[in-house]
């Protein structure tokens, strides 16, 4: 089984301490490259220069990234916002705008500023040609709203760690967004619907990633080695870091939901990882 993580916050400080062992976890388990998920000014230059310098010494590349700004830190952005992404943007390993949308969940920046710096950095993505990473959460008429006000100009967008209803998940389709599953559809008590809503995803359109180090699955097996600690020990579902060495945990959960084989569903979201992102 051969898969991509294309959500995994590595430059998170849970993986300052083993993030190359991570890595090799990772490839181990058949899940390469990673792309890493850019957060900020800040976090999306750590993540580039994090990827072209592990570039460098791996070939072929096992580490991308994207940038932009998450709606939490949209409060922090100012006139060289955009600038900054842009140039950002025009590193080799930089492959999507994002992670960027609306929060009204949690709040952290005002509405307002929320749903002005997403607009900008869809027409940011718009303008490069590049796609579109996203965040959504309690938000979906806003949102929805900003991404048909871009239909037709968009190259491609994916709504990461869908969670949300069918309606929702049917408006989404219907504006042409791919949808990311994690590891929610793992939790019986907070995912549980998600298993009746994925078979509505078209094939060519569904994409699968760790959201790590958030998101541990909740039904992984106790005998799954405790990331935490490098490996070899033992630990409960409910407990450690989510990472990349899990995605296939993850795809075989979702193939029980589709009635599908895993390793073909393994082919089917790499494929179209590798297109939606221009990966060779």
């Amino acid at each position: 089984m051969r898969l991509i993580d294309m959500g995994i916050n590595l430059m998170h400080p849970s993986f300052d301490r083993d993030r190359e062992a991570v890595i090799r976890r990772a490839e181990e388990a058949g899940v390469s490259p990673l792309i890493i998920t850019g957060t900020g000014v800040d976090s999306s230059r750590d993540a580039s220069c994090y990827a072209e310098q592990y570039g460098k010494n791996h070939s072929p590349r096992k580490l991308y990234a994207t940038a932009g700004v998450h709606p939490h830190d949209a409060k922090a952005c100012g006139g060289d916002t955009i600038a900054m992404l842009r140039e950002l943007a025009g590193r080799a390993e930089v492959i999507a705008i994002g992670e960027c949308g609306l929060d009204y969940n949690r709040d952290f920046s005002p509405r307002p500023v929320q749903r002005q710096w997403f607009e900008k950095q869809v027409e940011l993505a718009a303008e490069l040609g590049m796609p579109l990473f996203l965040h959504e959460r309690d938000a979906f008429e806003d949102f929805s709203g900003v991404l048909k006000n871009a239909s037709g100009r968009l190259k491609n967008f994916v709504v990461h760690c869908f969670t949300g209803t069918g309606s929702e998940l049917d408006r989404y389709l219907s504006l042409g967004a791919h949808i990311g599953i994690t590891g929610w559809i793992c939790d019986e008590r907070r995912g549980g619907h998600l298993g009746a809503l994925v078979p509505r995803i078209p094939p060519d359109r569904l994409m699968v990633e760790t959201d790590g180090p958030f998101l541990l699955p909740r039904n992984l097996p106790q005998t799954a080695p405790d990331a935490g600690e490098g490996g070899g020990k033992k630990r409960t579902p409910k407990s450690g870091r989510n990472e990349p060495a899990f995605l296939p945990h993850i795809v075989r959960t979702l193939a029980g939901a589709l009635g599908k084989d895993a390793e073909q569903l393994a082919s089917e979201t790499l494929a179209n990882t590798l297109r939606f992102f221009g990966i060779e």
